[in-house]
């Protein structure tokens, strides 16, 4: 059910976005790309911060599923990621004329995407090894650092990047193209959040395969 409220909800706000708004007076028929852009850097910093509060409960109270929920997270996570380094190389070209700038956020944006695939490495390591989580965890705690630098690097720092546009107060995007994204944003949401309980569960049923082999094995 998520995952379909979330695709149609996603979808009704790209086609308000593609053809019910208007251009940017800057920018021109680039400015839509943020209907995909701005949800992709949220959900890619997003499932990091699941993986985050996943892995500090599992530290603290060793449930079993903090960690499955931790590392749900990282695939559908490192895959926005990539979304939002993809997109935002596509808008920054006739921005920025080049693909790609050193550029802070960009470049901590790519770092994190690293971070996600060492995490998803590491974690299925520590699960063939028959490893306690707490490895994957530690590092997932740890890769949180990246966070408030992408958040905040284009106040630190002197980027290309342009400034926030959008904060929990204001925002200096026009209403007439900002109102179709936050239908992108909730729809996007519900599809990660689907893809993320439907890895838990698939996850939850290999483990309890895995159990029957090993007792079967045994016997």
């Amino acid at each position: 059910m998520l995952i379909w409220t979330g695709i149609a909800l996603a979808a009704f706000g790209a086609w308000a976005g593609l053809t019910q708004t208007p251009p940017d007076y800057l920018q021109g028929e680039t400015v839509r790309i943020l209907y995909l852009h701005v949800p992709a850097a949220w959900l890619g910093m997003g499932g990091w911060s699941g993986i985050a509060i996943g892995s500090i409960a599992y530290l603290v109270w060793r449930h079993p599923l903090a960690a499955l929920s931790a590392r749900a997270c990282a695939v559908p996570g490192a895959l926005f990621a990539a979304v939002c380094l993809i997109t935002g190389s596509i808008w920054g070209r006739p921005t920025w004329g080049t693909w790609w700038q050193w550029d802070g956020r960009l470049t901590s944006m790519l770092l994190l995407f690293f971070v996600y695939l060492a995490y998803i490495a590491l974690s299925r390591a520590d699960g063939q090894r028959g490893g306690d989580g707490r490895i994957p965890a530690l590092f997932g705690l740890a890769g949180t650092v990246l966070l408030p630098i992408i958040r905040y690097s284009v106040v630190w720092w002197n980027t290309l990047h342009q400034g926030q546009s959008l904060t929990l107060t204001k925002s200096t995007i026009d209403n007439a193209i900002l109102w179709p994204l936050p239908f992108t944003l909730v729809g996007f949401t519900l599809l990660f959040a689907g893809i993320v309980l439907m890895r838990m569960r698939a996850m939850l049923a290999a483990g309890k395969v895995e159990a029957r082999m090993r007792r079967m094995a045994a016997a």
